[in-house]
């Protein structure tokens, strides 16, 4: 004799549907007031084997093998003060701020 299946068990049932839409659109909530921030990645400022270097009287900024020593006109950031990953503390700060040619801190020409 077949089995019988009941329709009921294998058919959407309107009250499961709208659950699973009201959760599905919850977590989209979620994500969209949160800024999706679980799944944001943060990007190295060098790659593996470069170190971070500050243009000297300016803002800019390089990457410069471990192997070398920084080109004319760079300078090696302040010890603790050394960009990591783009937009972190100090990469942010390094914005309006550089070093002049004895290697003390100042305002950046074109912070203002």
């Amino acid at each position: 004799m077949p089995r019988r299946v009941s329709r009921a068990a294998t058919a959407f049932r309107p009250g499961r549907v709208r659950i699973a839409a009201a959760a599905l659109a919850s977590a989209a909530a979620v994500a969209v007031l949160t800024g999706c921030s679980g799944f944001e990645s943060t990007s190295d400022i060098c790659s593996s084997g470069e170190y971070p270097v500050l243009s000297v009287g300016e803002t800019g900024s390089a990457c410069v093998s471990d192997k070398k020593e920084p080109p004319t006109g760079f300078a090696r950031y302040p010890e603790g003060k050394v960009p990591q990953q783009v937009d972190d503390k100090w990469d942010v700060y390094w914005d309006t701020h550089t070093l002049d040619k004895d290697g003390n801190i100042i305002d950046a020409p074109d912070a203002g």
